[in-house]
């Protein structure tokens, strides 16, 4: 089944199209991976995509319905949940309080009582069980994408856009992400991120679509995209990853 379909998607700045006619399709279940060189449109892709910006050109359908002009927190109520590459917890709230924001905005949670155990359920979920009651300040770089990956969670999504969830992990903690996003994903979560290490993108992704000056260059799954031409010149460069 398709869970979200992007058809001619294009969204300018100045005159610039950061995104150019840019169409693709999520199927359910899947996880899905976007790479692309630095300036290649991908975070203005998920912007446009949870309605953080608006299209310029184009249509975005969500489980079948059109939500192209819809408001980020009707898409979130929807299913459709994100992560942010530049992780802003609310510092003055713990981190079971950080969820537990996420539960109530995503509508989940039919007060704070079911927000809390929710969020506590959570915090264990992703490894941040014994540090639920810490303020984010304490956390690692580690502890505060487990942080935001949680909060993404509690919304309770379908469909999970994650912005570079691997940026400033250790390959120990990378490795450990990856088993947790396999574990989302066996939980009935579809996943599509944006990710630049090419380890994970291989080891974690179904499929592979390849991002360059707003327009997609590629897709397929892994091995296929990374032998393509015109992703090596774009992209990988001369040797295998």
């Amino acid at each position: 089944m398709t869970l979200l379909v992007a058809t001619d998607l294009v969204r300018r700045f100045r005159g610039l199209a950061a995104v150019d006619g840019l169409s693709f399709e999520v199927r359910e279940g899947e996880v899905m991976a976007i790479i692309g060189p630095n300036g290649a449109g991908k975070t203005t892709l998920f912007n446009l995509l949870s309605g953080l910006l608006a299209a310029n050109e184009g249509r975005i359908e969500f489980d079948g319905a059109n939500i192209t002009g819809s408001r980020p927190h009707r898409r979130c109520h929807l299913g459709l949940g994100r992560t942010f590459q530049l992780v802003q917890p609310f510092a003055d709230l713990t981190v079971l309080e950080n969820v537990m924001v996420g539960a109530l905005f995503g509508g989940a949670a039919a007060g704070s009582a079911q927000a809390k155990a929710e969020a506590a359920v959570l915090c264990d979920r992703v490894g941040l069980g014994p540090k639920r009651d810490a303020p984010v300040s304490a956390l690692t770089v580690a502890d505060r994408k487990r942080l935001e990956l949680a909060r993404a969670l509690a919304t309770r999504p379908r469909l999970l856009l994650l912005d570079e969830i691997m940026e400033g992990l250790t390959p120990n903690e990378e490795r450990d992400a990856v088993r947790l996003l396999r574990e989302i994903q066996a939980q009935g979560v579809t996943l599509l991120l944006i990710e630049h290490i090419m380890s994970t993108v291989r080891d974690l992704s179904d499929r592979v679509l390849v991002m360059d000056y707003g327009k997609k260059i590629a897709e397929g799954d892994y091995a296929t995209v990374s032998r393509d031409p015109a992703v090596i010149q774009a992209y990988l460069g001369t040797d295998e990853p």
